[in-house]
């Protein structure tokens, strides 16, 4: 499992791709969620603007696990 590390209480899932290295600007959030299933603390979530905080687990099939840490 891969870990994010922010300096902030929480960042954004569009934040976080871009922190993952998976897109490469904000603006590629709206197209890469519709186009790949990704799931927060087991739960899928395709909201770009869902907060992510410390301890929360993504799960990218084909891209990988993350741990947020802070």
């Amino acid at each position: 499992m891969n870990e994010i590390k922010i300096d902030t209480d929480y960042i954004t899932l569009g934040q976080f791709l871009k922190l993952a290295d998976m897109i490469q600007s904000g603006g590629m959030a709206k197209w890469f969620l519709g186009e790949y299933e990704v799931f927060i603390n087991g739960e899928q979530d395709q909201r770009r603007g869902r907060k992510l905080v410390d301890g929360d687990q993504i799960d990218i099939p084909g891209y990988g696990k993350f741990l947020i840490k802070r």
